[in-house]
């Protein structure tokens, strides 16, 4: 399910950008700032959605003014799968901008990215997202890795490697590389042949 339908379906593209954060986040409790902040959406937008959202009964406030998601809500379950099944970054979207980040050899997906597919708790990885190349520039590195986790809603495990540093690490049959190749993945680049 592409992100446009959700933000279709919902009606807001902050809605459902707050569902995925919650969702990945509960049972945590967060106050509004916090929450607009970790979206990286308008504060009084984000309060608005909140609001909204508290109308219906799907989350509620505390005394310190946080907010929760209230597991009696009627479509808890349903919506939790729905939310947590769409997709948090269209694949090819975010393939574009891996590949706008320098000289890209190889990019890993796992974790929270194969979660999203299966509706499965995959949380437990040692990357959610690995990216083999050279040349890459930190400015646009970091500004991605933190536009995605807005997207996404939670921080995402990365890992970074120069090609030659792979290359060993690979070929020395690296921990890190065998779990991370050896468990659920998905390569969305692989100009290395693996």
């Amino acid at each position: 399910m592409s992100k446009n339908t959700l933000d279709k379906l919902f009606g807001s593209r902050i809605r459902v950008k707050l569902l995925k954060f919650l969702f990945r986040n509960y049972p945590g409790n967060f106050n509004a700032q916090e929450i607009s902040k970790r979206i990286q959406e308008p504060f009084e937008e984000t309060k608005s959605e909140l609001r909204t959202l508290s109308e219906l009964g799907l989350i509620n406030k505390n005394q310190k003014a946080a907010y929760f998601l209230d597991p009696e809500f009627e479509f808890f379950g349903e919506l939790k799968s729905l939310i947590l099944k769409s997709s948090p970054a269209e694949k090819d979207k975010m393939v574009r901008k891996i590949l706008g980040l320098g000289r890209i050899k190889l990019a890993v997906t796992s974790g929270i990215f194969l979660a999203e597919n299966t509706g499965s708790d995959l949380y437990d990885t040692v990357a959610d997202l690995f990216i083999v190349g050279d040349d890459i520039s930190k400015n646009k590195l970091r500004a991605f890795l933190t536009a995605l986790e807005a997207e996404v809603g939670k921080e995402i495990k990365f890992t970074l490697m120069d090609k030659d540093e792979f290359q060993y690490r690979y070929g020395m049959f690296d921990r890190f590389i065998r779990v991370l190749l050896e468990g659920p993945h998905e390569k969305i680049i692989n100009k290395l042949g693996l």
